[in-house]
């Protein structure tokens, strides 16, 4: 074993780059990071692959950061726990030009470390490890997971984001070095394996599977079944725009203005669907605001966070602070046209009034968001350079 740790060793003492470096997060993994450690060095001496085993010592309290060094990893200290933070400090320590990421808890088998580097080399930017296309040992993952979380969670981060993915959430996965800077990962939590599948995807890079095993953990688990479920959900609806605020933004518009032009042009009804009209008012204008919301959303996480959103930027080019103003003022003479009819029209239920009022307040709303936008755009000129380089 000393011998075998040495020669691993030596291939990282080198100034230059590795082929791959083994990333292992870990936060009192004292039980295990030792035998974690020595998997990955014989995962990379079977495949042939000169390469370096990083251990993250997320602020143990354990034995585990000296335990890992006496194992031959090269120990990386990260002070703020989270599974993102320690993962962020090992891949800004990183030689080597593919990266594999795997827990330090003994649960993956790392004798195919050389078939996810293959799958980079020819051409993959992200290899995930599937555990529902390999092999679940008895007892490694409890039914909730297996049944109900893990499928829920990836199922609702292939539909928002329109990914293929069997297992998004697996401690087992690799990428190429060189799309680091362009994903921009920032997530310090659990959500860290919810961000890097999302903004790869999103990115449209080419992400592919392999099978893997699971095997039951080394040591105490650390997982927070509910909290980290959240996050992980939290993560996906704040990235997608279009499920969080304009699809239930766009029913309740849409409801609310269906509402009120029916509720308007029934001459008929007796006084009593004042509140109704009120209630319409306000889901109108309620529905329009959050449609803003998830646009102003989009555009900061375009400009400010490196997102790529081809239809926003496309609309940038064609529409102007002028153009949103002028659809204002067309609202606005519509909804004031609207009002004062209404003190004409015979009617003691203001309906038709409460309509023109809630075109009027939509037409302010509108007015603002246009200005607020073209403030956004000022760096417009940011993303086309962007673009260009």
């Amino acid at each position: 074993m000393d011998t075998a740790i040495t020669e691993v060793r030596s291939s990282t003492e080198s100034t230059g780059d590795v082929d791959v470096s083994v990333v292992i997060p870990c936060l009192n993994e004292a039980a295990g990071i030792a035998s974690v450690v020595a998997e990955a060095q014989a995962g990379l001496r079977a495949a042939g692959l000169d390469g370096e085993v990083i251990v993250v010592d997320n602020a143990s309290d354990d034995d585990s950061a000296a335990l890992a060094r006496e194992a031959g990893a090269t120990v990386v200290t990260e002070g703020r726990r989270g599974y993102g933070s320690a993962y962020l400090a090992g891949l800004a320590s990183v030689r080597g030009r593919y990266i594999v990421m795997v827990d330090a808890d003994g649960t993956y088998p790392l004798d195919r470390i050389g078939e996810f580097v293959d799958r980079l080399r020819s051409g993959a930017d992200m290899v995930l490890g599937s555990r529902f296309k390999g092999t679940i040992e008895p007892g490694a993952m409890p039914w909730p997971n297996r049944y109900v979380g893990n499928p829920l969670l990836t199922g609702m981060l292939n539909l928002l984001f329109r990914s293929s993915v069997s297992d998004a959430h697996c401690g087992l996965r690799a990428v190429r070095r060189e799309v680091l800077p362009e994903l921009q990962l920032s997530a310090t939590g659990m959500e860290f394996a919810s961000e890097m599948v999302i903004k790869a995807g999103k990115r449209r890079m080419r992400i592919e599977e392999v099978p893997t095993g699971y095997r039951v953990r080394i040591g105490q688990s650390k997982l927070a079944r509910f909290s980290d479920a959240w996050r992980h959900v939290r993560f996906m609806l704040v990235y997608s725009p279009a499920f969080l605020f304009v699809l239930p933004g766009g029913v309740a518009a849409g409801a609310g203005l269906v509402g009120l032009i029916v509720l308007g042009a029934m001459r008929h009804l007796s006084d009593n669907w004042t509140g109704v009209s009120v209630a319409f008012a306000m889901l109108t204008i309620l529905g329009l605001g959050i449609i803003q919301l998830g646009l102003f959303a989009r555009t900061y996480a375009v400009i400010y966070l490196g997102e790529h959103d081809v239809r926003l930027e496309h609309g940038w080019r064609r529409f102007r602070l002028e153009h949103g103003l002028a659809l204002s003022c067309v609202t606005l003479l519509v909804g004031a046209a609207i009002t004062f009819a209404s003190f004409f029209d015979g009617i003691k239920d203001p309906r038709l009034g409460i309509l023109g009022l809630a075109l009027v307040a939509v037409a302010f709303q509108g007015a603002f968001a246009s200005f607020f936008l073209s403030i956004l755009g000022l760096s417009e000129h940011a993303i086309l350079r962007r673009g260009r380089a």
